[in-house]
């Protein structure tokens, strides 16, 4: 029996490596293309592996951008996990670290997604629904970061503001450099937050 085990595991953990490729060429191709521009066989070639081996893991187009979504989500909520263990002490560093989450390559993956979902009725209940988790989980590892009290009035709204403030800075970066501006921008929410949190 332990011989049939051990011979379907390196079967098994080609499969799980070839579907983690898939899902990384799939976020990688959606925020270099677009969803108009990423197809099972752009993502597939990308990936290193047949079309067929795709349609294997991922029948259709559809499945294939909806594991997506939940990849990305998952690997946001990773990135915000991340912050806590060693926090960012200074509040200055805490909203690079909130910014930074919404101007990397995940967050633009995610905003395509965004996109798609507003025209693909298969994937709008799925994007929105994980958008919302990895928005409290934002909002939630925010206010431990800061060390926010909720309870005092104008906290949870100027938290939140500070998200979509990030968002917003996220959206920026996708046409230009924004570097400079944001960076006074930045350095100007950590004074708001030490006027409201302390």
């Amino acid at each position: 029996m332990g011989a049939v085990t051990t011979s379907k595991e390196p079967k098994q953990d080609r499969s799980r490596v070839t579907r983690q490729r898939l899902l990384e060429a799939a976020v990688a191709c959606l925020a270099e293309h677009g969803w108009a521009g990423s197809t099972v066989s752009v993502v597939a070639e990308r990936a290193g592996v047949s079309r067929g081996a795709a349609q294997h893991h991922f029948p259709t187009r559809e499945d294939l951008f909806t594991a997506a979504v939940e990849y990305v989500a998952e690997e946001r909520s990773t990135a915000l996990r991340a912050l806590a263990p060693s926090g960012p002490t200074h509040r200055r560093e805490v909203v690079e670290a909130v910014v930074t989450l919404y101007t990397g390559p995940l967050f633009r993956a995610a905003l395509h997604l965004w996109v798609a979902a507003s025209d693909e009725e298969q994937l709008r209940p799925r994007v929105t629904e994980l958008e919302a988790r990895v928005g409290r989980e934002a909002h939630r590892m925010t206010v431990e970061l800061l060390g926010a009290d909720e309870s005092v009035p104008g906290v949870r709204e100027t938290v939140q503001g500070l998200l979509d403030m990030a968002r917003g800075l996220g959206l920026a970066t996708l046409l230009t450099d924004d570097t400079q501006r944001r960076n006074r921008v930045v350095a100007q929410w950590a004074r708001i937050l030490e006027k409201v949190l302390d």
